[in-house]
């Protein structure tokens, strides 16, 4: 956890924090507003968490780090919530197993948004107190709540996804951008670079620290690969083609029988795939989505490219000319995910933020449709396990020169 500046309502335009607060807690309950108290309740796989625990969870860390600790005479409205809404914090107490958290029928959604009213007004007295010595912890809050705000769209993607009608989430959802215009490859000058948050800013603590890295030249490609692209690897047979894929991939394709991305099927023979705004035909000019790593390195593969690594990327996407940067997809990298040189998890539960699942899992780097505005930055680091593809996933190329 890292807060070096916050803006201050002493700097012209700038939100208070209190409003702040106010706005990211706002938008969280306008994302679950169209859904029923039954959507609500889903929970179609152990990787996904049902929208009434998400808008729980993310008051229960408000609550846990910094109302019980720090607002004089604070009393939780329920004390079972400590163990159902924790989600992986360890150092603070039990938890409720994570595949079971659609089986949470009570709380209802009325009584979890009845907690969320609690939790925001105590929240305010706690800011309206000053929040000088924690001020770092509320920036903290808020940025978790807008990386659960992200998770909430792609989860509920994934529960809509199972209904055979394919229910429509919301006529206007966020959708993928295309760019027809941006084509071919930027050339990126290599030698000593630096990567990571040089301060000023928020930073989650694995985003830091500074550090040089050594780059060879290579380029890199300008906007995502599209559906289109995409569709000439399956008619190419790259689902059939093992020389295409890695061990763990191909094993992972074959016992999952992946013949596309994640929500596409045939339609009279046509290929549509399932979205926010329900079923639809492939656009040829949209980015392809949803797609494991395994599936985007042998689509480079394919492609005679392979991905970037994550210094790569972050250097590439400082300069000029690259294109959908965050607009569409996070970006898979041939990164795994591991502490950069110095880095130290925070003390105490705060420092299982990120540090603890530094294994196992391939950096992706940018931005999807569901993230929130502003919140996605250059430094930022996702991660996800490389068979995972129910997230917004896409895929940039970069070649060696």
């Amino acid at each position: 956890m890292k807060l070096v500046h916050h803006s201050s309502a002493n700097e012209p335009g700038t939100p208070s924090l209190a409003e702040r607060y106010r706005a990211v807690r706002r938008h969280s309950e306008r994302l679950a507003a169209p859904l029923s108290a039954e959507d609500c309740q889903l929970q179609s796989m152990p990787d996904a968490s049902p929208v009434k625990w998400h808008l729980a969870h993310i008051s229960w860390f408000f609550e846990t780090f910094l109302l019980i600790p720090h607002l004089r005479g604070y009393q939780p409205l329920d004390p079972a919530y400590a163990t159902l809404f924790n989600s992986y914090y360890v150092g603070v107490g039990d938890r409720h197993p994570r595949a079971g958290r659609g089986m949470i029928s009570r709380p209802s959604l009325e009584q979890v948004m009845e907690y969320r009213r609690h939790v925001d007004q105590a929240m305010a007295r706690l800011i309206g107190d000053g929040v000088e010595d924690f001020e770092a912890l509320v920036e903290l809050g808020l940025q978790h709540e807008q990386q659960h705000q992200e998770l909430i769209l792609m989860d509920i993607q994934h529960a809509l996804s199972e209904s055979p009608g394919g229910p429509v989430y919301a006529a206007d959802a966020p959708h993928p951008i295309a760019a027809s215009d941006a084509t071919g490859w930027s050339y990126v000058t290599g030698g000593l670079h630096e990567i990571g948050d040089a301060g000023g800013g928020f930073a989650f603590d694995n985003e830091g620290p500074r550090h040089r890295v050594w780059l060879e030249d290579f380029e890199i490609a300008r906007a995502l690969v599209t559906t289109g692209d995409y569709l000439a690897f399956m008619g190419d047979g790259g689902y059939d083609r093992p020389e295409l894929w890695l061990s763990d991939g191909w094993a992972m394709a074959q016992s999952e029988r992946w013949e596309a991305p994640l929500y596409w099927r045939k339609d009279g023979g046509a290929w549509t795939r399932f979205s926010l705004r329900g079923r639809m035909p492939i656009d040829p000019a949209e980015p392809v989505l949803h797609l494991s790593y395994y599936e985007a390195d042998a689509y480079a593969r394919w492609r005679g490219a392979r991905l970037p690594r994550e210094e790569e990327w972050e250097i590439a996407a400082s300069l000029p000319g690259l294109v959908q940067r965050d607009d569409s997809g996070w970006q898979w990298t041939a990164s795994p995910y591991v502490g950069y040189p110095g880095y130290r998890a925070p003390d105490g539960a705060i420092g299982e933020y990120n540090g603890k699942f530094m294994v196992n899992q391939i950096v992706l780097r940018g931005g999807c449709l569901a993230t929130p505005p502003g919140h996605a930055r250059l430094t930022y680091r996702n991660f996800y396990p490389p068979a995972a593809r129910w997230m917004l996933s896409a895929i940039r190329l970069a070649r060696d020169v």
